[in-house]
């Protein structure tokens, strides 16, 4: 994965994940890397809603056999790519056959951890258009209760937190942390779990304009209701981001350490942003600026 093109696309679809997997050291970097790109493209697959759900399905089945075995990469239909509104989403898609390559040249045991985490990331993504399948602006559709999105902020991110550590002491053996592995897994999944959180409770308004409420509440039209369990889930959030935070501080190298403690804070300046906002302020997304960015990975490199 260091070849220019996949470089030049991994900086396209993500603007604080690729300052984090720049930093992480050589032996983790490709894997970590392939597998944010393979997840992004299942990613994209299932966000986009210009297609119909049952052939966003039927095109991450495809994927996700793809990724789990030797099969050809799956032909995507025309309407499906053009489909896709962001130019470099539909490039990384375009860029499949490569990131397939690159996954059966990744050493065996690396493969696997590669191949289990996508595996679970798209079983999220499968259950997301299923469950929101009939869901429209008018009738939206909540998750019944908190062990839905306990589950689903699993399947999506907690398990990357996990992967990134049976990565790490894969390729990085007793350098990796001072942590052990057991201790490290638990707060890594607690990790990822807060920062997908901090994700959805950003994106709430926008996610209910399109019929979507990841929040278990029984009335999704009733703001006040909304709110009040934004504000209980936001805690859980800040929790799982201090987990992050004490997952770092087992971590001996200085760039390891960096690019594990950037995304903790970022979010935990975007949790200030929500904590205690209005339906209109969270309506306009509050997002922190890029030059807070590079700012706050100063501040993560000199810790």
């Amino acid at each position: 994965m260091s070849g220019a093109p996949e470089t030049q696309i991994l900086k396209g679809v993500s603007r604080s994940f690729f300052l984090t997997l720049r930093l992480l050291p050589a032996p983790m970097r490709g894997a970590a890397s392939l597998g944010y790109l393979l997840a992004r493209s299942s990613d994209t697959l299932a966000d986009t809603t210009l297609a119909a759900p049952a052939e966003r399905l039927e095109a991450l089945a495809g994927f996700a056999k793809a990724v789990a075995t030797v099969a050809p990469t799956p032909g995507w239909p025309a309407a499906l790519l053009n489909a896709i509104p962001d130019p470099r989403e539909r490039r990384l898609l375009e860029h499949a056959p490569a990131l397939l390559a690159c996954l059966h040249a990744l050493p065996a045991a690396e493969a696997a951890l590669v191949r289990d985490v996508v595996a679970i990331i798209i079983s999220g993504q499968q259950l997301d258009l299923q469950r929101f399948a009939t869901a429209t602006p008018r009738q939206p559709v909540a998750l019944p209760d908190d062990a839905a999105l306990d589950d689903y902020t699993w399947r999506v991110a907690g398990c990357v937190g996990e992967f990134w550590t049976r990565l790490g002491f894969l390729t990085l053996g007793s350098r990796f942390s001072r942590g052990t592995p057991a201790t490290l897994l638990e707060q890594g999944r607690a990790y990822g779990q807060g920062l997908q959180l901090v994700n959805i409770l950003r994106d709430l308004p926008a996610d209910l304009a399109a019929g979507r409420c990841y929040l278990p509440v029984a009335d999704p039209t009733d703001r006040v209701a909304l709110l009040a369990c934004h504000a209980r889930w936001l805690e859980r959030a800040a929790l799982g981001v201090d987990q992050g935070r004490c997952y770092a501080r087992t971590l001996p190298s200085r760039r390891l350490r960096a690019a594990t403690q950037l995304p903790a804070l970022l979010a935990a300046e975007t949790l200030a942003l929500l904590r205690g906002a209005n339906w209109e302020v969270l309506q306009t997304r509050p997002k922190v600026p890029r030059s807070r960015v590079y700012a706050l990975l100063v501040r993560a490199f000199l810790r």
